[in-house]
């Protein structure tokens, strides 16, 4: 990858010293949906800033239930993972490839190194602590004031703009396991949306309507 290519990927950097210090430390990987590129316990090496695709960050219960908390899209990278190594803990947090992904891991050490060189880097990392901040809010909201019909219905929106399709693929059991809750709760939820004819259930796919949103916002 060229510093030109890399430019492209992440507009918000511009400065040619700095882009040429990612590629040159850091480095580029080409991983597969369903990879899982973190566990809770595991040592954080590297931070990963997403070129493509996209993964998905999620925190464990001791019960092993995981309750979503943000994507990681194209230009992003994770504050729960920058956390972690400035603080030398071990990871709170699982990390799975949702989509296949192209990253580039930025080890430890250079993260300091960046910070203090590279203001565009400083800045990149200040807002990337605020707008996840703002997003884990928003996760903990869903568990403590919505009740689960509201929150399976915006986790589906949210599904279907991640993957900019209707239609999705998936389980009831991989949704409660988000959800932290019962398949058999997310069925019985989704036969009523079914009934409303918002949804269609297949095997394994969820055809969703295009104004899905729309219904669910009136």
């Amino acid at each position: 990858m060229t510093t030109d290519e890399l430019r492209k990927a992440l507009p918000n950097f511009t400065d040619p010293e700095l882009l040429e210090q990612i590629l040159s430390k850091g480095k580029l990987m080409d991983l597969k949906a369903g990879t899982v590129m973190m566990e809770p316990g595991q040592f954080v090496k590297m931070v990963p800033i997403v070129l493509d695709g996209s993964i998905k960050i999620s925190r464990m219960d001791d019960d092993g239930r995981e309750l979503f908390l943000y994507f990681l899209d194209a230009g992003e990278t994770c504050a729960l993972s920058l956390t972690c190594c400035s603080s030398s803990k071990p990871s709170e947090i699982k990390a799975v490839v949702e989509e296949d992904a192209t990253i580039i891991g930025i080890p430890i050490t250079a993260i300091d190194q960046f910070s203090d060189k590279f203001k565009q880097w400083k800045d990149f990392i200040a807002n990337t602590y605020q707008s996840r901040f703002q997003e884990m809010l928003v996760a903990l909201d869903a568990v403590a004031f919505k009740r689960m019909d509201e929150r399976l219905m915006r986790y589906i929106v949210t599904k279907m703009k991640q993957h900019k399709t209707n239609e999705l693929h998936t389980t009831h059991q991989e949704i409660a396991n988000e959800l932290t809750t019962s398949r058999e709760v997310v069925s019985r939820l989704l036969k009523q949306l079914e009934k409303k004819k918002w949804i269609e259930l297949g095997r394994n796919v969820i055809y969703i309507r295009d104004d899905f949103e729309e219904l669910i916002n009136k």
